[in-house]
C-alpha cells in the first residue's frame, strides 16, 4: 500500500523472514500468548472451560495462546476477568505495543483512508530526511491525483473499508507540499518496473511519469531509477520508507510494519545504500523515464478517451 505512498494501498509484498521485524513481531505475539496461557493454567482452567466461559469456540483459545491470532482489547479483558487476574493493564500495554509494530489495515483504516493520510502528514512534519525505495509503485509523495485515486480505489475495494477515496486523494496531494520545504531532504529510488506496471489507465500513467520528471528537478529531491539492465547487489524484495534514523515502515497486503529497533534501522539503511548505489540519476534517470513514456504513449487514444 504505499500507505505512505494506502494509506496508500500500494500493495507491496513482504516475503517471509526477509526482515528481523517479522521475527520480532512474531516473538511478541507468542510471548503475549504464553502469558495468557500461564494465567489460564494458574486459574486451573482448561482451554475448553475458558472458551465456554467466554462464549468462544475452543480453537480461539488455542490460537491466542500459540500466537496465531492477535487478541483484541475485549479479549484481554474477558480473559483476565474469567481467570481472576490483575494483569489487565500490563497485558493491554503489551498488546498495544504489538499493534503499533504490526498495524493491520483493517484496524488502521476502519474509519476510512483519509485519517491515515492525516497520521502520515504528522510523521512527515517530524522527519527531516526521507529515504524511500519502491519496487512496484510510485511513492505517495510523488503521485498525481489520478494515480493516487487508482491506488486508493484498489485499497478500498480489497480491504472493504469506508470509501472516502476523494478525501484521501486530497490528503495525499496536500502532503506533497512538504516537498517544497527547504529544511526537508528526500531521496527516492524506484525500479523501472514501478514505472511500467499497469496500475492505472495509460493516460494517467503518462501524467504520472511527467510529474516524476518535474519533482526530480526540485533542489531537495533526489530521484534514482534502477533500469531493467542493472545488476543488483541487493535484491529488491519489497518497498520501504526510512524516516530519519528513527523508523522504518514496510507495507504488506494485510498490515503495516513499524520497525524501530536500532539493528533493523541499520539493516534497512544499508539496504537503501546498496539499492541507491546502482540507480541512475539526473540525465540517465530521465532517459529511462522518457523510454517508458515512449512505450506508454501509443496506448493512449488520440482523442484522449
Amino acid at each position: 500500500m504505499t500507505l505512505h505512498g494506502t494509506a496508500q494501498y500500494d500493495g507491496t509484498t513482504l516475503p517471509r523472514n526477509t526482515t528481523s521485524g517479522v521475527g520480532n513481531i512474531h516473538e511478541a505475539r507468542t510471548a503475549l500468548g504464553s502469558r495468557l496461557r500461564e494465567l489460564r493454567a494458574a486459574a486451573g482452567l482448561t482451554g475448553q472451560q475458558l472458551a465456554e466461559a467466554l462464549g468462544w469456540p475452543p480453537s480461539k483459545v488455542s490460537k491466542l495462546e500459540n500466537g496465531r491470532q492477535t487478541p483484541s482489547d475485549d479479549d484481554i479483558r474477558g480473559w483476565t476477568r474469567v481467570t481472576g487476574s490483575d494483569q489487565t493493564d500490563a497485558l493491554l500495554a503489551s498488546l498495544h505495543t504489538l499493534e503499533v509494530q504490526h498495524a493491520e489495515w483493517q484496524r488502521v483504516l476502519r474509519t476510512g483512508l483519509r485519517p491515515r493520510q492525516n497520521q502520515l502528514a504528522e510523521l512527515d512534519q517530524k522527519t527531516r530526511f526521507f529515504r524511500v525505495f519502491e519496487a512496484t509503485v510510485i511513492p505517495g509523495l510523488l503521485q498525481t491525483a489520478g494515480y493516487a485515486q487508482a491506488r486508493f480505489m484498489e485499497g478500498a475495494r480489497s480491504l472493504d473499508v469506508p470509501n472516502d477515496v476523494h478525501e484521501a486523494v486530497q490528503g495525499r496531494i496536500r502532503r506533497q507540499e512538504i516537498l517544497y520545504r527547504p529544511d526537508k531532504r528526500f531521496h527516492f529510488v524506484l525500479t523501472e518496473a514501478a514505472l511500467r506496471l499497469r496500475l492505472c489507465a495509460p493516460d494517467i500513467m503518462l501524467g504520472q511519469l511527467d510529474r516524476l520528471v518535474s519533482f526530480a528537478s526540485l533542489p531537495n529531491v533526489k530521484l534514482g531509477i534502477i533500469g531493467f539492465e542493472t545488476q543488483y547487489v541487493r535484491s529488491p524484495w519489497h518497498g520501504f520508507w526510512l524516516y530519519d534514523n528513527d523508523r522504518v515502515l514496510v507495507e504488506t497486503f494485510s498490515a503495516e510494519l513499524n520497525l524501530a529497533q536500532p539493528q533493523e534501522i541499520e539493516l534497512y539503511g544499508k539496504a537503501f545504500e546498496q539499492l541507491a548505489a546502482v540507480a541512475s540519476y539526473g540525465r540517465a534517470a530521465r532517459a529511462i523515464i522518457t523510454r517508458v513514456i515512449d512505450d506508454v504513449a501509443p496506448e493512449v487514444p488520440e482523442d484522449g478517451s
